[in-house]
């Protein structure tokens, strides 16, 4: 193949770090472009050190100023878009989560028009499928069961309708008389070295005499490595770049895990932590559907009380569903058509997940009395 070049928005966010360290290692890459709207000088050093023959070229800009979308797709070949904003917890406004996730993608599907960028791949997340009841059991889902979440919460609703954007816009007419081909990848929940949600569960441990909040015991997920999710989306990026490859590819969206074990999600976080002497709380937990109503009536106080005050429940039944649900799904069609094997085996990611958290215990000395088993 020709020599060609990647725009990968949300480049400083856990994944796209992950899939720029993978892409500059990519045979005929001359340019990698790494959009985010603000770089930590951690990451912009992390950049500027790779010791790589691609150039790779660091851009500051928000994904809803769609003339900078337009500068920065100039001369692409392939945009990898993982740039999003992620609440499930109910902490950002609404609207700012619907403007990056929806408003932002449909920007940056537009400026690859303009810029004649052919191809397109699209950051989904298995939020878009559901779960819809912490009820439902899903166990090795597939894509030909057309699941749909039907929650009306902003981080589920705006990845489905930015989905359903971005597939949509598969066979787009281009500027320069060219053909657009897309396709979205949906990871299960992502966990790995720098972890943002695996960084304040430890956080919180720390300050708790290692104690692991429960959060999610009664569910069944497959959680999916960093490193293994950042490889697909080189494969996708091979694929739609691939004439033979390609229209298998096009317009498809693909569930995306690996071989970590089903289990539930506290059981993930001690798995990745008891070498450094965490342990799961112990303590009792309220039944599931009283939680689920719970969660109901909290809503129900905030939204009653939203006239004269912004009450912000520190659960909702769209967190307790996810948290609590049966949802695993095999990644057989990714396997199909992008030739995608999980290069990171679950013992590698759990030991590479524990040693970066016994480095978090390690700045944090002092808050707990740690062992190593």
């Amino acid at each position: 193949m020709p020599g060609w070049s990647c725009l990968v928005t949300g480049a400083g966010g856990f994944l796209g770090q992950r899939i720029v360290h993978l892409l500059v290692q990519e045979k005929d890459l001359e340019e990698v472009r790494v959009l985010d709207k603000v770089f930590r000088p951690e990451t912009r050093e992390e950049f500027n050190n790779l010791q790589t023959k691609t150039k790779v070229t660091m851009l500051e800009g928000d994904i809803l100023d769609a003339q900078y979308l337009r500068r920065a797709c100039q001369g692409i070949s392939v945009v990898i878009h993982t740039a999003a904003v992620i609440d499930i917890w109910g902490a950002i406004p609404r609207q700012t989560i619907l403007d990056v996730n929806i408003k932002g993608t449909q920007n940056l599907l537009e400026a690859c028009v303009q810029a004649s960028v052919p191809a397109f791949i699209y950051t989904s997340s298995s939020d878009v499928a559901g779960p819809n009841s912490y009820k439902e059991i899903v166990l090795n889902g597939h894509e030909e069961e057309h699941r749909e979440s039907t929650w009306s919460d902003p981080y589920p609703y705006s990845k489905k309708m930015a989905e359903k954007a971005v597939l949509a816009a598969n066979g787009c007419s281009l500027k320069d008389g060219g053909t657009l081909h897309t396709c979205a990848l949906r990871p299960m929940f992502i966990y790995g070295e720098k972890s943002l949600i695996i960084y304040v569960i430890m956080i919180r441990a720390l300050k708790n005499n290692g104690i692991l909040d429960v959060t999610g015991k009664f569910s069944t997920v497959n959680p999916v490595y960093v490193g293994n999710v950042a490889w697909a989306h080189i494969l996708a990026a091979r694929g739609l770049r691939d004439p033979k490859k390609s229209p298998s590819i096009q317009g498809q969206f693909y569930y995306i895990s690996d071989d970590t074990p089903h289990q539930s999600y506290d059981d993930l976080n001690f798995a990745v932590s008891k070498d450094w002497g965490f342990h799961v709380d112990s303590s009792w937990s309220l039944p599931l559907p009283l939680l689920y109503w719970l969660a109901f009536l909290l809503e129900t106080v905030s939204f009653l009380l939203r006239p004269i005050y912004n009450f912000r429940p520190p659960f909702n039944r769209h967190l307790v569903t996810v948290l609590n649900c049966v949802f695993t799904f095999s990644y057989k069609k990714a396997q199909r058509d992008l030739g995608y094997e999980p290069p990171v085996s679950w013992e590698e990611a759990r030991q590479k997940t524990s040693q970066w958290i016994g480095s978090l215990v390690e700045q944090h000395k002092g808050t707990l009395n740690t062992k190593t088993q």
